[in-house]
């Protein structure tokens, strides 16, 4: 490093900073650790960005191709919750002491932690810092929370074990992803998979109900 002054180049020794943790690496840490993983614990860890974090999780068992046991339509309707709130300009989460008791550890465990591991890992090698600023505006909070609340009813509402609920929920974690890695151009990806997921439910739906008008 060389700082300038008085015309003179001063060399000044080199500083190793150390690099900041991932999400990736922090999430693995703290789903490893013998700790409280409630709702209302993981928000005291990733407070600043909890939001979208707690979106992440709520949203990723449903976006990955696994069996859920039904698990699924509780963590969709505190994601409803969440997205009510952020549009109307909440800066802290608030949920029922029900639903903040909800143990993230046991929702997020086996083959699910590690595929959205994987997922989070690939994201943060492409993804980059591209008008994060814009990101953080009121308007598009606001309107961002409203996609995520259409992407989270069409995961909620598609018929259960028809797989309509993956691009739906896909759409919102990508979209978490693009919030806490301030890469607007990987939200507007989210987006699209939503809309996508959305756009594949409504063709489903009216394919069985030409089918069903055809037979009856």
């Amino acid at each position: 490093m060389h700082w300038v002054c008085s015309d003179k180049i001063v060399d000044m020794p080199h500083r190793k900073l150390k690099p900041q943790p991932t999400l990736s690496h922090e999430l693995k840490q703290w789903l490893k650790a013998e700790n409280d993983k409630t709702l209302a614990a993981f928000n005291d860890v990733f407070a600043e960005k909890s939001f979208a974090i707690t979106f992440l999780l709520l949203l990723a068992l449903p976006a990955l191709p696994i069996p859920t046991g039904g698990v699924t339509h509780v963590t969709e309707l505190i994601a409803m919750l969440l997205s009510l709130e952020l549009i109307i300009g909440r800066k802290t989460i608030w949920l029922p002491k029900r639903w903040l008791k909800t143990d993230m550890g046991k929702v997020m465990q086996g083959k699910a932690a590690q595929k959205l591991i994987g997922v989070i890992t690939w994201f943060e090698r492409l993804s980059r810092r591209r008008w994060s600023g814009f990101l953080v505006l009121r308007p598009v909070v606001s309107v961002t929370a409203l996609l995520i609340l259409i992407f989270t009813v069409a995961a909620f509402v598609a018929p259960p074990f028809s797989g309509l609920d993956t691009l739906p929920a896909l759409g919102v974690v990508v979209m978490s992803l693009g919030i806490i890695l301030e890469d607007a151009l990987v939200v507007f990806a989210g987006i699209l998979i939503g809309s996508g997921g959305i756009a594949v439910e409504i063709a489903a739906g009216t394919a069985l109900y030409s089918g069903l008008t055809h037979f009856f």
